[in-house]
């Protein structure tokens, strides 16, 4: 017993989230009669959630050199005001107009990394400012009006699913496949970095609870894969999610950008003593934002099939949440990738659930500001007893 409780206070961090993930799934499976875990939900729920998990990864970086954003969602709504009128309006190829879209992105994300990393104004002005600026010019490059339809393949990046490519009758079972692929990956990759931390006599997961976060690893995946599977497959969107993920996972981890970001994050004189430039990685982790911000912008448009003047509403509020109740901390120098994705998918289940279940939307909100609150209060008490 004791054991356990010494496993779990050192990786609280890391799984208590996913813990609350998982009751609360149930607990809305179980009052909705199963309705929340129907193939048809379960994508409705990835779609529905896909551009807020894009967005918090970006903002996972900035929140960890201690800034914040406030603009995403005004850029978000933006950007797919810019892709539905150079497509619809101006008749622009979508594979030209995803590339502009994307660069747009950049140079908004370097626009507000600039005032905040070399002119030392506060991110939080400088987003507001910026959050301002392009709601105002997304009402004005839509006219008030909304802009659609797209062409299929442009809606395709969040309507679409990957195809079979075994075309078996009533099953999707390239997704099986994939999923079955994913875990083969994540199983070794998590052995092969067990033998490392055992080699350089770091401390790891006593081996038999090593084999149940595994084991219940890969059933969360195949379980989903053949829910999935039984519906339309995988979505497009699951994917670019994914190879996000394990982009930005490997670029926090494993690479001196991430190990300095954290750095920044935790003590940023420090940092700058030690001779890193920490005015660039902050303009870079706002450039990078701004991209994830545009490529966003393009799935919710793509998913509504439309440009809308009040596109990106409130959407920071969701990005921010996602990242703080996964457990990043609101001072910096905390936060993980997967927590983010974490974070997220309980706002979304939350919404989600909450809706089948016919609560009014007022309390709905009240209720995910009572969450947010909840796993800020967590973050302070677990800094509280570490001392830090």
């Amino acid at each position: 017993m004791n054991t356990i409780k010494t496993i779990f206070k050192n990786n609280v961090r890391q799984y208590g989230m996913l813990i609350a993930l998982v009751v609360i799934m149930l607990f809305f499976w179980i009052v909705t009669d199963g309705i929340l875990m129907r193939p048809v939900n379960l994508t409705n729920l990835l779609l529905q959630n896909s551009y807020i998990i894009i967005m918090a990864i970006g903002m996972l970086l900035i929140i960890i050199t201690g800034g914040i954003d406030l603009s995403v969602g005004s850029v978000c709504g933006f950007i797919g005001g810019l892709a539905a009128v150079l497509i619809v309006r101006y008749h622009v190829n979508v594979f030209v107009t995803m590339l502009i879209c994307a660069a747009v992105g950049i140079v908004i994300g370097a626009w507000n990394g600039y005032w905040v990393a070399y002119q030392k104004i506060p991110a939080f002005i400088v987003t507001l400012a910026s959050m301002l600026i392009f709601r105002g010019l997304l009402l004005t490059l839509l006219g008030g009006e909304s802009v659609g339809p797209f062409p299929p393949e442009f809606q395709k990046i969040a309507s679409g699913f990957i195809p079979d490519f075994f075309n078996y009758p009533g099953f999707h079972l390239t997704s099986v496949v994939i999923g079955a692929i994913l875990s083969v990956i994540i199983v070794f990759s998590d052995i092969r970095g067990r033998k490392n931390n055992l080699k350089y006599e770091f401390e790891v997961l006593p081996f038999p609870f090593f084999i149940a976060k595994n084991v219940v690893i890969v059933a969360a995946i195949m379980g989903l894969c053949i829910v999935m599977a039984s519906y339309k497959g995988l979505p497009n969107v699951l994917v670019l999610m994914g190879v996000l993920a394990v982009i930005y996972s490997i670029l926090t981890n494993k690479t001196v950008f991430g190990r300095r970001i954290y750095a920044l994050g935790g003590n940023e004189k420090a940092t700058k003593l030690s001779g890193i430039d920490t005015s660039k990685l902050v303009f870079l982790c706002f450039v990078n934002m701004g991209l994830l911000s545009a490529i966003a912008g393009m799935v919710f448009a793509a998913r509504l099939n439309s440009a809308t003047p009040k596109a990106g509403n409130s959407f920071e509020m969701d990005v921010i949440a996602a990242n703080y109740i996964g457990g990043a901390s609101a001072s910096g120098g905390v936060g993980t990738v997967v927590g983010a994705i974490i974070g997220a998918f309980i706002m979304g289940v939350l919404n989600n659930g909450m809706s089948i279940m016919g609560i009014n939307i007022d309390w709905q909100q009240v209720i995910k500001g009572l969450v947010l609150l909840a796993a800020v209060l967590f973050d302070v008490i677990q800094k509280n007893k570490s001392g830090r």
